[in-house]
């Protein structure tokens, strides 16, 4: 397209987007119609800094990359790849946990027990043998609670 097209295109959008300010401006208020004309204003930024051929070359090649995709046997034998590439990361990733985690000593309870570091006040056990409460502060206050005789 040449610069008179490109012309064209951004004065028929921007009389449109005109069009739809000003009935903005009268049916819906001042701030509606201040946004549809900062909407109306972007084409013409975009044909006075050139990108508006730039969102055109975009389209283009996302439109050719498309159809390549679709009729072209390497490009799936290259999806395929990159899916067992995925699975591979996956797998390997679970293999790794597992090998992190290692065989567990006797008498080890696999990390699950709490411990109290300096300043740190163990949570109180709710009555009943109940599971402990997992977070310190949501203890203190369900002790505070129970005090009060809220439970």
């Amino acid at each position: 397209m040449d610069d008179a097209s490109w012309a064209a295109l951004t004065l028929s959008l921007t009389v449109l987007g005109a069009i739809w300010t000003w009935l903005s401006f009268r049916r819906r208020g001042l701030a509606s119609g201040l946004r549809a004309l900062a909407l109306t204003l972007l084409p013409l930024a975009a044909y006075l800094t050139k990108t508006l051929r730039m969102f055109t070359r975009i389209v283009d090649a996302i439109g050719d990359w498309a159809l390549n995709l679709a009729w072209n046997p390497t490009v799936w034998a290259g999806i395929v790849v990159a899916g067992v590439s995925g699975v591979l990361f996956v797998v390997s990733g679970a293999m790794r946990a597992r090998q992190l985690g290692g065989p567990r000593k006797r008498g080890d309870r696999g990390g699950h027990e709490r411990s109290e570091g300096p300043g740190q006040v163990a949570a109180p056990r709710p009555a009943g043998g109940s599971a402990p409460a997992i977070d310190d502060d949501l203890a203190e206050i369900e002790a505070l609670l129970r005090k009060r005789g809220i439970s």
